[in-house]
């Protein structure tokens, strides 16, 4: 799945202010069975965003 044109826009802010901010971009990828976008960032892999089809995004705070 390829990222919406919705979507496009908050993951490049995001990839922007991520490399601006904690210098450090780990992981990025399109979950087809949910079509969300899911970004993992941070030295410690403590950053989830996950942006939504029609581009509004929210940190994912769900606990395993």
């Amino acid at each position: 799945m390829m990222p919406t044109v919705d979507q496009a826009m908050p993951v490049l802010e995001f990839a922007k202010c991520s490399q601006m901010a904690i210098s450090q971009y780990i992981y990025f990828a399109t979950m087809p069975n949910t079509n969300t976008v899911f970004i993992l960032a941070g030295v410690t892999e403590s950053l989830e965003v996950l942006i939504f089809l029609n581009g509004q995004w929210r940190f994912n705070d769900d606990e395993v």
